[in-house]
């Protein structure tokens, strides 16, 4: 999973926090979330414009911002 091509950081958006794409869903919310035992299909549910492959990017940077605590973005997702 490419989580690059699904989560953001947008310095105008939520105070430069990690999001979904075009959303102003931040991966925290969905991993706090998962955390607490929600399964995606709450997840969906409660965020109607979030879709599996965000849930499954959201986790993808988690793994990886385990891995390693400094991570790049594209040019331009700042």
């Amino acid at each position: 999973m490419e989580w690059r091509n699904r989560i953001t950081i947008d310095s105008a958006v939520c105070h430069g926090r990690p999001c979904v794409r075009n959303t102003r869903i931040m991966a925290a919310v969905i991993l706090d979330n998962l955390a607490s035992g929600q399964d995606a299909q709450e997840i969906l549910r409660s965020y109607p414009g979030l879709q599996a492959l965000d849930i499954a990017a959201v986790m993808a940077y988690a793994a990886d911002l385990a891995r390693d605590p400094v991570l790049s973005f594209p040019a331009g997702a700042n």
